[in-house]
This record gives C-alpha cells, structure tokens and sequence, in this order.
C-alpha cells in the first residue's frame, strides 16, 4: 500500500528536524491516524513547537497556529459574526481554528474560559455559533503545547479538556551526542523551511479510514477493559480512566498496528501506548510529582503492571 510507504517518509522527514526523538514523533503520528488530539507536554524549548510545524509542512493540508493568551476570547478562536450594513446581515468571520492542522501553542496559558471554547472543536470537529454550525475537516487535529503546571503563569486544564486529548507526549531534553548535532546543524533553521509535503490530505484520510479495518481481538479488547476497570477500583485515584479514554486506546493501538505495518493488533500495541494515553485522564488522591513524572502516571504504571498480558 502506497499510503503506509508515505508513513515510514513522514516520519524520517519530521526526525531531519527533531533529532533523537522518534518514540514522540511515532506517538503524534499515531494520533494522527486515529483522529486523535495531541497534547505535548514539557519544559521550555524542548521542540513542542518545532515538531507540530514539521508534521504539518509534511502534510498537504491547511495548518494555522494560536498563540493562547491570558487575554484571549473564544472568538478569536472560533470568529465573529459582523453586521454588514449593506446587505443588512451578519457575516460569521471564521477564525483560525479552521484549518486541518491546528497548533496550540501554549495552552495552559490563557483562560478556562478560553480553553473550553476548544471543546466542541475537537469533540466533534464542528463549531457552533449564533445558532449555526460549521463542520471543520477533515482531517482536523488539534496539538496543543503547555508547560509544566510549576511554572508561572499557567492555569490547570480541567479533566474534560484533558480527556479530549487522545494522547500526552512528552518530548524530554536530548542527549549529549543528540544536543551536539543540535547545536552543529541547527536543523529548526536550516532544514524547517525546506520540508515539502509527502502527504496529501486524502492519502491521509483513507490510511484514517483503514485504521478502522486493523482487527482487533477479543482477548486484546478484554485487555482494554481490565486496564480500565483497575483504574476505577484503585484507591490510590479519584478519577479512573474514562470510556473515552479506553475508546481511544483501542483505536490508539489499531492505529500503531497499521504503523508497523500489520493488519492486526499485538498486546504489546497496548501496553506501549496506554501510559501516553491513559495517564493524564486520571487523578491521583495526592497531587505530587515523581520519577515517571506525575503522581496519576506513577500510579496508572504500576496499575498496568499488575494487568495479565493476553497470550
């Protein structure tokens, strides 16, 4: 299949520009085919910003950027309706989060006010407004930048913000070997505006499209259920994982299948992306931070370790 030839290109173009990274870059890549959310979290200056631009110049698809503020509206997100006084009607102005790729940079940094205007958008790609609704896509993908929650300035995504986001990458400071060819090539500069698109958005619509197809068996499926239902009965958290959320890992590891180029789904498809998928819809009793990077994380890892591999 052509399209799958395409994948294995996107992704060593989008690697020409974020080095030593490919664990992230597969992630993002795996959302994209299974029309999910990204949310990438991390430090300042790690490559959040760089690695959602390469994967949209990679792409042949309309992409817009949004720079969130904390004096942002919705409808400087989603547009305005003005009055035109010679035809004597209003005009619904679109805004930027009509495009196919959008990048939100900086998520956490504007109001809940504002981030929930995104709701609807990502939920069920449409926008609603003065009682009309606009169908956004396809494809349409939100990726969302944020920083730590530490540092100031930012605002707490609530749960059903984060339970949109199908995935939660986190991209890490490089290596040594890795920073020095950063610092000898600078490939966000040199090689950024020379990446042309290996995609068009209708071979990425039908690799969407097959997804569906990857099968998936039933003791996989029961794998799904037991992770979730082990979140929901644990006393170490508040908030389990979610129906959506287990939705999404099921389609998740369909979609990772389809990347390693089988038709069917391995339990090892699940258990590599569940903590990506899983860990950010959850809530810890304690709120506190660790080794594998937040309390809900820590716990779901050990959760996940206690859960049978189907054979």
């Amino acid at each position: 299949m052509a399209e799958i030839e395409k994948l294995g290109k996107l992704i060593e173009q989008i690697e020409t520009v974020l080095l030593g990274k490919t664990d992230a870059v597969r992630q993002v890549v795996v959302a994209l085919l299974a029309q999910g959310h990204v949310l990438l979290e991390d430090v300042p200056g790690v490559g959040k910003t760089i690695l959602t631009r390469s994967i949209a110049a990679s792409l042949q698809c309309t992409f817009n950027r949004i720079q969130l503020t904390p004096d942002l509206l919705p409808s400087d997100i989603l547009g305005v309706s003005i009055y035109d006084a010679q035809t004597g009607q209003f005009t619904f102005n679109r805004g930027p989060i009509f495009a196919n790729i959008i990048l939100a940079d900086e998520i956490n940094r504007t109001t809940p006010r504002t981030q929930s205007a995104l709701l609807e958008a990502m939920n069920e790609s449409q926008v609603s407004a003065d009682g009309q609704t606009y169908p956004l896509g396809p494809p349409f993908m939100v990726i969302a930048t944020q920083n730590p929650y530490e540092f100031e300035g930012t605002y707490f995504l609530p749960e059903s913000q984060l339970d949109r986001f199908m995935i939660r990458v986190r991209i890490g400071h490089p290596s040594k070997d890795t920073e020095r060819r950063i610092l000898r090539t600078q490939p966000a500069r040199t090689r950024l505006t020379t990446l042309r698109p290996v995609m068009t958005g209708e071979e990425l619509l039908a690799l969407q499209e097959a997804v569906f197809d990857i099968h998936m068996e039933d003791a996989i499926v029961d794998y799904i259920l037991d992770i979730a239902e082990a979140t929901r009965r644990s006393a170490e958290l508040t908030v389990g994982l979610s129906p959506r959320g287990s939705l999404s890992l099921m389609q998740a590891a369909r979609a990772a299948a389809l990347l390693n180029g089988r038709n069917f789904v391995v339990p090892d498809d699940v258990k590599e992306l569940a903590p990506a998928v899983c860990s950010h819809r959850l809530m810890a009793r304690a709120f506190a931070h660790d080794g594998t990077g937040s309390a809900a994380e820590g716990v779901f890892r050990k959760i996940l370790e206690t859960i049978p591999i189907p054979q």
